[in-house]
């Protein structure tokens, strides 16, 4: 706690020293952040394949360190053009004034992150605070010790204290976290946590980012073309064994076209991931609370009358195995089932029916808005009525998860999956004041508005009603 409390005030002073960065400043930051992932890139995966048991370096590679590279690059592209200060239209009543908007940093941000991305959802954004040119200070996962330590690490080694700073400890470092006065605080992980988060935020009227999860729909039209559904479909559930805030969560499908589906998501598995158990592509479950949690979900919708599909071909999941957990398929799946009620952060996949459009739209809308959606075919009208009645944080069409790789796309979610949002500009203005500058010039005809009031004041508002 005394770190913590140290490096909040060495922050402060040190924003308090320099309010406004310089462009130099700026990128030579961004620079140091592409550099420590660059140079240190094996230790980052040996420390994330430590944390979890099993974890491909490719996947590893791919989600976490060129994700964060990719962020890099894109706000050092556009960071001159994001610092510039806008010149906006000034109504007619208010001329010859000028009117324009300053964006500044807010000064002192707080990051809270994740265990199942642990680099990338800790350093994107820090990397959008940074380009906005406020000082960072991370609170990393606990679930992820190893890792975590080497982010605290590294962040000595490439930063100043009142640059970027890396504070470790369990759940009492992380509630005093979240009530320091932070001028802004983003949050990634479970929408419970995030109510937490928010209320501690607001004792100190400290404004949140929070980026959370919720049940992500896959909604398979009529039309789709099956065998390259299931691929896609696989590729955005069993990324990381499905432990992925956007994975897709449950899939709607017309009842005629499920068992297909099934069929062609075998294939799928035995070619993208054959026996997963012995399979060094496929990640474990982070730990065996979740292993258990999972394990009581498959059963409790057995229980319910599911039917319970294990793709793999070599038996059902066994803790021996580094974790590791299936590829499992729960056909028949009823709302009374807790897999419907609550974000799965696994690799089960159910899979429900729909007898119309109508219908399929109106039972994602019964259920909160999810942080991700996604749609494999139909025509052009209805994915228009898909994307105009329902509401989403972010839509793929015809694939999984890349929507987030995007930095001209806003990342976030709505309603209890989230909120505010981040990626390239979108990140460099949740982490920026823009302030409103009126310039008035010396002869300015406002002066006709000021009492004592009378016919004068009267004519001059009465033009000013009919230009406004």
């Amino acid at each position: 706690m005394s770190d913590l409390q140290r490096l909040f005030s060495v922050q402060c002073a040190a924003f308090a020293a320099d309010r406004n960065p310089s462009y130099a400043t700026r990128r030579g930051r961004l620079d140091r952040i592409e550099a420590l992932c660059d140079a240190h890139e094996a230790e980052l995966v040996e420390a994330i394949a430590q944390d979890f048991g099993v974890r491909p370096a490719q996947e590893t590679r791919l989600a976490e360190l060129f994700m964060v590279r990719v962020g890099v690059r894109h706000a050092r592209r556009h960071l001159r053009a994001w610092m510039r200060s806008r010149a906006v239209p000034t109504p007619l009543y208010l001329w010859p004034g000028k009117s324009r908007v300053l964006r500044q940093p807010l000064g002192v941000v707080g990051v809270i992150s994740p265990w199942n991305y642990p680099v990338q959802l800790a350093l994107l954004p820090a990397v959008a605070a940074l380009a906005a040119g406020n000082c960072v200070l991370l609170k990393p996962s606990e679930l992820t010790p190893r890792t975590s330590a080497l982010l605290k690490d590294l962040a000595a080694q490439y930063f100043a204290p009142g640059e970027l700073a890396v504070v470790n400890g369990g759940p009492d470092v992380g509630t005093e976290f979240s009530r320091l006065p932070f001028d802004h605080l983003f949050f990634t992980g479970s929408t419970a946590v995030g109510r937490k988060i928010a209320r501690a935020a607001a004792e100190k009227l400290t404004p949140v980012t929070l980026e959370l999860g919720g049940k992500s729909p896959a909604l398979i039209h009529s039309d789709a073309d099956i065998a390259a559904v299931a691929p896609r479909l696989l590729t955005g559930k069993l990324l990381n064994a499905g432990q992925t805030c956007i994975a897709p969560d449950y899939v709607l499908a017309p009842e005629h076209r499920i068992d297909a589906l099934v069929t062609e998501i075998g294939k799928a598995v035995a070619a993208m991931y054959p026996m997963p158990g012995d399979n060094p592509d496929y990640t474990s479950i982070i730990n065996e609370h979740h292993y258990s949690r999972l394990t009581a979900l498959i059963e409790d919708a057995r229980r319910k009358g599911a039917k319970v599909v294990v793709v793999d071909g070599d038996g059902a999941p066994q803790m021996d195995r580094a974790r590791k957990m299936s590829p499992t398929l729960l056909i028949g799946v009823k709302e009374a089932m807790a897999i419907m009620q609550e974000e799965i952060f696994g690799p089960i996949l159910p899979i429900d029916s729909y007898a119309t459009l109508d219908e399929a739209i109106a039972r994602i809308n019964a259920r909160p808005r999810p942080l991700s959606m996604y749609m494999f075919g139909g025509d052009s009208a209805a994915r228009k009525r898909v994307l105009c009645e329902t509401t989403a944080g972010g839509v793929t069409i015809d694939d999984t998860l890349w929507h987030f790789s995007n930095e001209s796309l806003p990342f976030g979610g709505v309603g209890l999956s989230g909120i505010g949002a981040y990626h390239g500009e979108r990140g460099f203005l949740t982490f920026t004041h823009q302030k409103a500058v009126f310039v008035q010039p010396r002869f300015a005809l406002t002066w006709m508005l000021r009492p004592p009031y009378g016919r004068r004041f009267e004519t001059v508002l009465s033009i000013l009603k009919k230009i406004a």
